[in-house]
């Protein structure tokens, strides 16, 4: 432990350069969206100690947990301006909701496999009456809703 703290006395910036690039690594891993701020606040310490201003560490704490609440508080109002209704772009279930999906194997019983999103799906018909039949292999139908790996799909109009 003497090793770090020396180190820190004599260069905090690969200190502070460590903890972002540590926080970013387990951002990366885990896409949290919570790790990203904390990282770039410490790169921005770590410059702040490269060009010479030296609070000293509880200083330089006090100045990226600030930086960290305020970047966080500015990316959650900017986030919700970019993106009003709220769907995480990064939910893929979600954004199937309302995409036309091609038939791959026929619906029998009300199950089929569908084309949507660059990937195959069960799928489950949903409303279709016995007279209007089951949709063929290559005709097109919507996404009506996302159950784990099944979709509930209808008649495309």
């Amino acid at each position: 432990m003497t090793v770090v703290a020396d180190l820190y006395a004599a260069q905090p910036f690969w200190i502070w350069l460590a903890v972002g690039v540590l926080l970013l690594a387990v951002e990366s891993m885990f896409s949290t969206e919570w790790l990203l701020w904390p990282a770039v606040s410490a790169g921005l310490v770590a410059v702040m100690t490269a060009v010479g201003v030296r609070l000293g560490l509880p200083g330089e704490v006090a100045v990226f947990a600030v930086l960290t609440v305020i970047a966080t508080l500015l990316s959650r109002r900017l986030i919700q301006k970019a993106n009003p209704d709220g769907v995480d772009i990064n939910d893929r279930n979600s954004r199937l909701i309302d995409q036309r999906a091609r038939v791959v194997e026929a619906f029998v019983g009300g199950r089929g496999r569908v084309f949507v999103s660059g990937a195959e799906w069960s799928a489950v018909i949903d409303g279709a009456a016995p007279e209007t039949g089951q949709p063929e292999v290559g005709q097109d139908v919507v996404v009506h809703g996302v159950s784990g790996s099944l979709l509930t799909v209808r008649a495309a109009t």
